[in-house]
């Protein structure tokens, strides 16, 4: 099978708050699509609020896959990501329409778009407890920094405070002697699919900034404390990827007395923008993807560029 042979779909990509879910739907409307979110949060239940999962009026009638579709408890790592995206990818060809994928997580959709095949991979409780008690007696940081000089690479898309995935990441290593990125190489398969990779952003960052502070503030408005207490109150959340969540972990502390709901919203402004700035490094990586800036241009002008740009692609 020749590389024009494989199903075409769509990515509607960039950082977060650029407007991703709003240009998924209009290519959706316009193209007989369904959106299938790639969003690590959006998967899970519960967290509609802080995630900024499309509400019912903002899908506009579109079918949109991979939302709410997890217990906050139940972990979920990208070759599961991979499984049901490519599920999903499956079952909207069967009906003749176009997959069409809208979202910030890049290491998911670069997976799946580039044929990784995981491996399975040892585990040892043993190794993790200990590593886990080293993090908590040595002094912040200090795993993030002891894995870059190991793999640098994979240090590069975690963020120091990940622990859990900066745990795993040395667990591996320590279990096969072999890094992820190593690891991630060897299963890189051939591509499934043609993908057509379009960009959000703003050229000038201070607008960007600025979307996400108001957008913080409406979450704020719109009842995340209280999406974080129900949260909170859920059993067998203590190593969940869902408390990871930004707006989840900053607004834990109010919860505890330590914060004010001021000082935590201001938290997940600053920690939405230091994403932004890493999502924006993971995509901008990727030479094929075609950038539209808000900033520049009308949004009628992009919608028409990307309906150009799927005509010809398609």
């Amino acid at each position: 099978m020749t590389r024009q042979d494989h199903p075409a779909v769509i990515a509607v990509v960039g950082p977060t708050a650029t407007g991703k879910t709003h240009f998924g739907v209009r290519l959706a409307q316009e193209l007989n699509g369904e959106v299938i979110s790639c969003d690590s949060m959006q998967l899970y239940r519960g967290m509609e609020i802080g995630t900024a999962a499309p509400t019912p009026q903002e899908q506009c009638g579109i079918p949109h896959h991979l939302i709410g579709v997890l217990s906050p408890s139940e972990p979920y790592c990208v070759a599961d990501y991979c499984r049901d995206a490519g599920q999903c990818v499956a079952d909207i060809l069967e009906r003749g329409r176009l997959p069409i994928f809208v979202g910030g997580t890049g290491l998911y959709l670069d997976s799946l778009l580039t044929g990784l095949s995981y491996p399975a991979l040892p585990d040892s409780g043993e190794v993790r407890a200990r590593l886990a008690q080293e993090a908590k007696s040595l002094p912040p940081g200090s795993l993030h920094r002891r894995l870059a000089s190991i793999d640098p690479q994979s240090t590069a898309r975690l963020h120091p405070n990940d622990l859990k995935r900066v745990i795993r990441a040395l667990e591996v290593y320590a279990l096969t002697g072999r890094t992820l990125t190593e690891l991630g190489e060897e299963a890189r398969g051939e591509p499934p699919y043609r993908a057509l990779r379009l960009g959000l952003d703003y050229k000038d960052r201070s607008v960007l900034y600025d979307r996400i502070d108001r957008r913080v503030d409406r979450m704020v408005d719109g009842g995340l404390l209280e999406e974080v207490r129900r949260l909170a109150a859920l059993p067998d959340l203590q190593n969940s990827t869902a408390l990871q969540a930004i707006g989840f972990k900053e607004f834990l502390p109010v919860l505890r007395g330590e914060l004010s709901c001021k000082q935590a919203a201001d938290a997940v402004k600053l920690a939405t923008r230091h994403y932004a700035k890493r999502q924006r490094t993971w995509f901008y990586r990727n030479a094929e993807t075609h950038w539209f800036y808000r900033d520049l241009e009308e949004d009628s002008a992009i919608l028409s560029g990307m309906l150009r740009l799927a005509g010809d692609f398609l």
